[in-house]
């Protein structure tokens, strides 16, 4: 098996395709009432999938975290520490909840956090080169 994407499951559909589109700039097509948003970003699968229509469709019913939400993170790579502080600023002007400001951490990565409108957790980093070098 290969890793090919992931997916969170949101309650309201139309803040979190604005919130991915509009602040972090994802290429999402589908309209704000969607009951599922399927978009491939930099070769990876990105899910939005509404929580109604998943419980739905499996037949169970889930829980989910409120508030900030500690059970993963979606990182995003940046190529300089400079960027890393500028799209920090971006994306907080635009709407999104700052976690932790940017600081470059022991281990040479410069990094910061924010969240979604549902608290889903964002890291912003880089090593200060390309990605993947």
């Amino acid at each position: 098996m290969r890793l090919d994407g992931f997916g969170l499951f949101v309650q309201d559909m139309g803040t979190m395709i604005r919130f991915y589109r509009d602040v972090l700039g994802f290429e999402i097509q589908e309209s704000e009432d969607a009951g599922n948003v399927y978009l491939v970003k930099d070769g990876t699968l990105f899910l939005l999938y509404g929580r109604e229509n998943f419980a739905r469709e499996t037949g169970k019913e889930y829980g989910y975290a409120q508030g900030l939400n500690g059970h993963g993170e979606i990182a995003l790579y940046v190529d300089t520490f400079e960027e890393v502080d500028r799209a920090f600023a971006q994306v907080v002007a635009k709407g999104a909840a700052p976690v932790l400001e940017p600081v470059t951490q022991p281990w040479g990565q410069r990094t910061c956090y924010v969240a979604d409108p549902e608290g889903n957790l964002i890291e912003i980093g880089s090593f200060n080169r390309p990605f993947g070098r």
